[in-house]
């Protein structure tokens, strides 16, 4: 028997939700993308003319109220992840929300304390897609016990997104918009979190190279909200240690990688390239060096892809529980990016879970 008709309303159909949401959700059988609100009137319509979706809604409120509707996917800027997942959920509805999950962490834990009250309804962060490829994989190897026990995990991802000056604020970095997430902090410490402990501790630092940039939608230069580059240290909960350096001011020796050393092994994720390198004590040489590391294959049976939306209303369906990424996680994710943008301005560590007011 077919699946009853699953009826999807859009709130923000930025980039992600037109590349990635509206092709993911329109392949499930029986799913149907009935109303959408954009930012403005003129790109809602377009919106809806491109993808034949029969409704538009000038407020996202009276989309979250349209008794029509069985789910929303949220793809605004963090600065409306809260209000409307808490609207949309006690108006009956599931909730797919773009990453990052809030503004804040005191935002996630309100989220997730309503998705607790109403259990009967999926809520689904859209996951960091770094790593997904070789989740499996480097999931088998450290069961089996590969790396021994984990001492350091290393964090880098060193890009020149921000690096002209003269390029304009990105919302990125308008802290009105976006809040306490910073480059990419959160979505990969979310892939962190998949293989290794929590952090219980940070230290951190950070700097905004270029500290004023024009606004687009006033043209006036003003200060940039997030910094730039930021440095952590962090104790995880087993007594490792980690480093993180993130920066969008490195216009040369880009890269992005998760290393993680043990006492036997050692495993390197290149997050670019989705390609998994490693060694450890029985069949290659001890001592490596990174250079030197081998090549672990990631098998097409074992590699995983993009199945956000199959796994939302498969959840809805069949109620599997969500796996990337749940609630509880995010609200991980930001309490550790709060905790980073604490230190660095206090100069002190932060200690984890958050402390809220």
């Amino acid at each position: 028997m077919s699946p009853p008709t699953l009826r999807v309303g859009l709130i923000g159909a930025g980039a992600n939700t037109r590349t990635r949401h509206i092709p993911g959700l329109l392949a499930q059988r029986n799913v149907e993308l009935v109303a959408v609100c954009n930012r403005r009137p003129e790109s809602t319509a377009a919106v809806a003319r491109e993808h034949n979706i029969p409704r538009t809604h000038e407020r996202w409120q009276d989309l979250v109220a349209d008794p029509e509707i069985d789910a929303v996917v949220v793809g605004t800027w963090p600065y409306l992840h809260c209000a409307i997942t808490l609207a949309a959920l006690a108006a009956g509805k599931h909730v797919l929300t773009e990453a990052r999950m809030s503004m804040n962490a005191a935002e996630a834990h309100r989220m997730l304390a309503a998705a607790r009250k109403a259990p009967h309804l999926v809520t689904q962060i859209v996951p960091s897609p770094f790593g997904l490829k070789g989740h499996a994989v480097v999931r088998e190897l450290l069961d089996a016990g590969y790396l021994g026990e984990l001492r350091e995990a290393q964090v880098v991802h060193l890009t020149g997104a921000l690096a002209d000056p003269v390029a304009p604020l990105s919302w990125r970095q308008d802290e009105a918009l976006s809040g306490f997430n910073t480059l990419t902090l959160g979505i990969l410490h979310e892939t962190l979190l998949r293989w290794a402990p929590p952090p219980v501790r940070v230290l951190a630092q950070a700097h905004a190279f270029v500290p004023t940039r024009v606004d687009p939608a006033s043209g006036v230069r003003r200060g940039v909200g997030t910094p730039d580059a930021v440095q952590v240290l962090a104790v995880l909960a087993n007594g490792a240690r980690a480093v993180y350096h993130f920066s969008g001011v490195t216009a040369f020796g880009q890269t992005a990688t998760i290393t993680l050393f043990g006492t036997k092994g050692v495993l390197q994720y290149d997050l670019a390239a989705d390609r998994l390198r490693g060694a450890a004590q029985q069949g290659q040489r001890v001592g490596a060096r990174l250079d030197e590391l081998e090549e672990i294959p990631i098998p097409p049976d074992k590699a995983m892809g993009w199945r956000v939306e199959e796994e939302f209303v498969s959840a809805i369906r069949d109620q599997t529980p969500v796996r990337f990424t749940d609630f509880a996680t995010g609200v991980a994710y930001m309490e550790f990016t709060e905790a980073v943008a604490r230190s660095a301005q206090s100069g002190a560590a932060v200690d984890l879970p958050l402390e809220l007011p």
